[in-house]
C-alpha cells in the first residue's frame, strides 16, 4: 500500500457505526429539549457554594439549557456578533463556558479557547490571528491581560467578564432580539462549517491554530457514543453523568462535553485539578464516569497509598495492589482468548482486598464510577492494571487537536492497559516506514488557520502525519514509543526515544519530572525534579526530619532512592540506551516558567536551554 506514507509496516482500520452528521453542533440542544424537555442535561454549582469545600449543586434540564442558550445567543446579536465571526473564551471550566460555546454555535459564530495561563503575548497572538470581535474572560486579571495588548487588536470590540456578571447583561441586551434570527444563522451551519479554532499546546515554537469542523467534532462523539455506549446509558437506575474538571480550552476537555451534551448525559463543571478541590466535587457529584488524564490517576494511587502508609497499613496495601494487578493481567489474557483468567485462588483474594482496599478507592470518586477514559499522555501499563483491578476500568486512547481528541481507544471488555486502543469507529492507523503514526478519519481537521504550507506538510492524501511514533500489535492495538523531533542522537550514532524511559522513571511517586539528555553526547542523563508532598511523606515514613528541597538535594539516602529508580528503569533497555548519570534539581517545571504546555507536556527546549550548565556538569570528566 502507499498512500503517500512512502510504504507502510501494517494498517488497521475500524468500520463506522454512526450515521455522517449533519448541520451544526448547537441542533442537539434544541432536539433534545424537544424531545425531553424535563430531562437534566447539566447541574452547576449553587451561587452561594465556596469553591473551597464540596460544591452544592441544582439540576438544568433540557428546556432550561435551551432557553438559557436562546437567551445568550440573542444577546450575541444585539452586540452584533454575526455568522461566521471568531469569539474568544478565555476561562476556567465552568458552566457559563459550556453556555458561550453553544449560543455562539447556535448564531453560526465561531468560539475559539484560550488557555486562562497564557501570557499577554500568547493572548495578543491568537486573537489578532483569529481576528477575534469580542473575548470572554472569567476575572479581572485576565480582563487586564487582554487590556494590555487590545491596541494591537483593531478587530476586537468586546471584553465580556463572567464574574462580572456579562452572561445576564448580554441576556438583558437581546430581550427584544426576535428568535428567529437565532435559528436563520444556526441553520446555516453545515457539518462542514468551522466551529472552533483550537490553538496546539506548542511543545516547541509558536502554537498554530486548527481548524476543526462542525463535521469533525460530532464525528468524533457519535464514534464515541456509538462504540462505548455502555458508559453513557443509564444501568441500574443510575442515570449516566459525567464532572468535567479539564480544561475547556484543550480539546479534550471540549469533546466530553460535546460527547455528553450530544449523548443526554448530565454534566457538572470544577475548575481545577488539584487533588484538594477535585476530590471533595467528585464525592458530591457522583460521576458515573469520567475523562480524565493520566497526573490524575497518578495522584488518586499516591493520595491512597500514602493515607494506607500514614495509618499503618502500607503492607496490606501494597499487597492489595499486587493482587489487583495480577487479577487484571489474567482478566486481560482471557479477553484476547491467551489464558482462563484469574484461578480461584486469586479471585478470592481478590474478593478480599476488594472490601478493605478497592471499595475506599472507589468511594473517593465518589462511589459510581466503574469507567474512566485516560488520554492526554501515556498511562503507565501497571497502573492501568491497578485501577482496572481495583474495579475502574481504564479506557486509555490517543490523539490530537488535529484529530478532534481520540483517534484511537481501548474498547469495552476488551482494553489491553499499556496500549491506547485501536482505531476509533471510522478511523484508520498506519505506521510509516520510519515509525511515524498516520491516521484518517472524519474526525481529521481541516488545516492550520493562515498556515497552507504547514497544513500540506501534515495531510498527504486523506492521511495526517502525526509527529508520533509508535507500533501496532498483532491485534491492531496501538503504542506511542515517543514524539520524532524528541528522538536522541547520542554521539555514536544511537537513536533513542526518550519518553518510555522518562515515563519509567516518573511513575515513582517521588519523581515530579524527569528529562532525559543526550543529543551529541556520548551517553544518556537525566534531568528529574522531585515531588514536594511525596518528598515530605517519603522522609516521614522513613523516620527523618523535613528537610528543605535544597537541603534534601545532597541527602545521601535519597539519592540511594533515586540510583535505584533509575537503576530499575534501566533494565527496560539496552546499556546504550541507559541512563548513566542523574541530576535532582530544586524546583518543579511549571507552566508558567515556560517549562510545561498548557496540557502538562514537557517543553524539552526550553527546559534544556535554562538547564544548560546543569547539563554540562553532567557530562564533565
Amino acid at each position: 500500500m502507499d498512500d503517500g506514507i512512502g510504504g507502510t509496516v501494517r494498517e488497521f482500520s475500524s468500520p463506522p457505526l454512526a450515521a455522517p452528521a449533519t448541520g451544526g453542533l448547537a441542533d442537539s440542544v434544541y432536539e433534545t429539549a424537544e424531545r425531553t424537555p424535563g430531562l437534566v442535561q447539566l447541574s452547576r454549582r449553587k451561587p452561594s457554594s465556596d469553591r473551597q469545600s464540596p460544591p452544592e449543586w441544582c439540576d438544568v434540564t433540557n428546556i432550561q439549557f435551551r432557553q438559557e442558550i436562546l437567551a445568550l445567543a440573542k444577546g450575541l446579536l444585539a452586540r452584533g456578533v454575526r455568522f461566521g465571526d471568531r469569539v474568544a473564551l478565555m476561562s476556567s471550566t465552568r458552566y457559563e463556558w459550556t453556555l458561550f460555546d453553544y449560543a455562539l454555535w447556535s448564531i453560526g459564530a465561531i468560539p475559539v479557547p484560550v488557555y486562562p495561563s497564557s501570557a499577554a503575548e500568547q493572548v495578543r497572538w491568537i486573537l489578532a490571528e483569529t481576528r477575534a470581535v469580542a473575548c470572554v474572560v472569567e476575572n479581572e486579571d485576565h480582563a487586564m491581560t487582554i487590556g494590555a495588548v487590545c491596541d494591537a487588536l483593531p478587530d476586537l470590540t468586546g471584553i465580556w467578564q463572567l464574574d462580572r456578571g456579562c452572561v445576564a447583561e448580554l441576556v438583558e441586551d437581546g430581550h427584544d432580539v426576535p428568535e428567529g434570527l437565532v435559528h436563520r444563522g444556526r441553520l446555516g451551519v453545515t457539518p462542514d462549517s468551522v466551529a472552533t479554532v483550537v490553538y496546539t499546546s506548542g511543545t516547541t515554537g509558536r502554537p498554530k491554530g486548527c481548524l476543526l469542523t462542525h463535521g469533525n467534532l460530532a464525528a468524533e462523539a457519535d464514534a464515541a457514543l456509538a462504540g462505548w455506549h455502555e458508559l453513557f446509558q443509564d444501568t441500574g437506575g443510575l442515570a449516566p453523568a459525567t464532572l468535567m474538571f479539564l480544561p475547556l480550552a484543550h480539546i479534550y476537555g471540549r469533546m466530553v462535553q460535546i460527547t455528553a451534551v450530544r449523548g443526554g448525559v448530565r454534566i457538572g463543571h470544577h475548575g481545577s485539578l488539584s487533588p484538594d478541590s477535585l476530590l471533595p466535587a467528585l464525592t458530591s457529584f457522583r460521576p458515573t464516569y469520567l475523562h480524565a488524564v493520566p497526573y490524575v490517576f497518578e495522584r488518586i494511587h499516591q493520595r491512597a497509598r500514602e493515607s494506607a502508609e500514614q495509618a499503618g497499613r502500607g503492607e496490606l496495601f501494597a499487597q492489595a495492589a499486587e493482587v489487583a494487578v495480577q487479577w487484571a493481567a489474567a482478566r486481560e489474557r482471557r479477553a484476547f482468548g491467551r489464558g482462563p483468567g484469574p484461578s480461584a485462588a486469586l479471585r478470592l483474594r481478590h474478593s478480599a482486598y476488594d472490601r478493605l482496599v478497592y471499595q475506599r478507592l472507589r468511594a473517593v470518586l465518589g462511589g459510581r464510577v466503574r469507567n474512566v477514559i485516560s488520554g492526554g499522555s501515556t498511562l503507565g501499563r501497571e497502573l492501568g492494571l491497578f485501577f482496572a483491578g481495583a474495579g475502574l476500568t481504564v479506557h486509555e486512547g490517543y490523539g490530537l487537536t488535529e484529530t478532534s481528541a481520540a483517534i484511537t481507544a481501548n474498547p469495552p471488555h476488551r482494553a489491553k492497559a499499556g496500549t491506547v486502543g485501536p482505531p476509533m469507529p471510522g478511523a484508520s492507523v498506519a505506521i510509516a516506514d520510519d515509525g511515524e503514526v498516520w491516521v484518517r478519519g472524519d474526525t481529521v481537521f481541516a488545516g492550520y488557520l493562515n498556515h497552507p504550507r504547514c497544513t500540506q506538510q501534515v495531510l498527504r492524501n486523506g492521511w495526517l502525519a502525526t509527529g508520533d511514533l509508535g507500533t501496532l500489535d498483532e491485534d491492531g492495538y496501538l503504542s506511542i514509543t515517543g514524539r520524532k523531533k524528541d528522538l536522541i542522537v547520542t554521539s555514536n550514532g544511537k537513536n533513542v526515544a526518550p519518553a518510555t524511559l522518562e515515563e519509567r522513571v516518573r511513575s515513582h511517586p517521588l519523581v515530579s519530572h524527569c528529562l532525559v539528555v543526550g543529543d551529541n553526547r556520548p551517553y544518556l542523563t537525566a534531568l528529574i525534579t522531585l515531588d514536594p508532598p511525596a518528598l515530605a511523606h517519603w522522609l516521614t515514613i522513613h523516620g527523618r526530619e523535613q528537610l528543605d528541597i535544597r537541603d534534601a538535594l545532597t541527602d545521601q539516602e535519597l539519592h540511594g532512592e533515586i540510583q535505584r529508580v533509575i537503576a530499575t528503569a534501566n533494565t527496560a533497555v539496552s546499556r546504550a540506551e541507559s541512563i548513566r548519570a542523574f541530576r535532582l534539581l530544586p524546583h518543579q517545571f511549571t507552566v508558567e516558567q515556560g517549562l510545561l504546555t498548557p496540557s502538562l507536556k514537557l517543553r524539552r527546549q526550553a527546559i534544556l536551554q535554562l538547564h544548560a550548565d546543569d547539563i554540562d556538569e553532567l557530562y564533565a570528566p
